[in-house]
């Protein structure tokens, strides 16, 4: 599976602002410098985020971005929808390959495929990312052998 760099830095962002935002607003710069993406970037990404209704923006010399609901209440993929709609959408053939076994190939491999991705990014939410962040940051990652 390809996911877009859009979708991957949406995704980081979403989760920083989630992780960082302590009842206040996460600014571009401190996304951009803590995760390593261009704030020019991030300034094409999070106006999508904003529309679809995932963050809210704050204007003004203390402004940035804060989340609009709790973070289990945003799923994956509503986010993945948001920044990509082609992700998790439905596989479409070329005219070409209008065959039997195309019809076949569809039914059997490519609609459950997207049937099951739907249905996994619906029950991930941004909450269980942003615990999984803060426990791998806070050392409970892979345990750590000594020789």
């Amino acid at each position: 599976m390809k996911i877009s760099s859009k979708v991957e830095c949406g995704i980081i962002s979403l989760v920083d602002i989630c992780v960082y935002s302590n009842n206040s607003v996460v600014t571009v710069i401190n996304i951009s410098a803590r995760q390593h993406i261009s704030a020019k970037y991030l300034e094409q990404i999070l106006p999508q985020l904003r529309q679809a209704n995932i963050i809210r923006s704050v204007k003004g010399a203390k402004g940035g971005y804060t989340l609009t609901r709790p973070a289990e209440k945003i799923t994956l993929y509503e986010v993945i929808n948001a920044l990509d709609r082609n992700v998790l959408g439905e596989v479409t053939f070329d005219n070409k390959e209008d065959s039997l076994i195309a019809g076949a190939l569809s039914e059997c491999l490519w609609s459950k495929m997207t049937e099951y991705l739907q249905s996994f990014t619906e029950n991930v939410t941004l909450r269980d990312i942003a615990d999984r962040y803060d426990k791998l940051s806070a050392g409970g990652g892979e345990p750590m052998y000594y020789i």
